[in-house]
């Protein structure tokens, strides 16, 4: 019984950060990724969290993320309006604010891009300097 128990509570940890905001993630899948181009809407259902998130642990965020962060945080989380008003805003934002001649990240999305860097980027740990 007290195996069983803390299986439970090993699997409820380990499930449940990685559903934390279910409702970004849906919001982006339903303005972004809806079948429209098949091969950007495979990449964001593969990426999942790693649209916004780099590593392993989800306080690390790509670029994308870090920008969504601006706008919207736990107390969003089922906020719809917010989480919508939001993607609009740092779509218009530039990739990199240092370069000039950078897309935006509704450009790079438009281009069937994850806003964020690629897959194989954001699974990567952060170095010390992104952090």
């Amino acid at each position: 019984m007290l195996r069983s128990l803390l299986a439970l509570v090993v699997a409820l940890g380990i499930v449940a950060p990685a559903a934390a905001f279910p409702d970004f993630q849906k919001q982006f899948i339903a303005k972004y990724a809806d079948g429209t181009n098949e091969a950007f809407t495979a990449d964001v259902k593969d990426a999942k969290c790693w649209v916004c998130h780099q590593g392993k642990k989800k306080d690390n965020r790509n670029a994308y993320g870090e920008a969504l962060h601006e706008y919207l945080g736990k107390k969003d989380r089922k906020d719809i309006e917010k989480i919508v008003e939001s993607l609009d805003k740092v779509a218009a934002q530039s990739s990199n604010p240092d370069d000039p001649e950078a897309p935006t990240f509704g450009e790079l999305i438009a281009e069937g891009k994850l806003p964020g860097g690629s897959l194989e980027e954001a699974k990567q740990e952060p170095t010390e300097s992104e952090e």
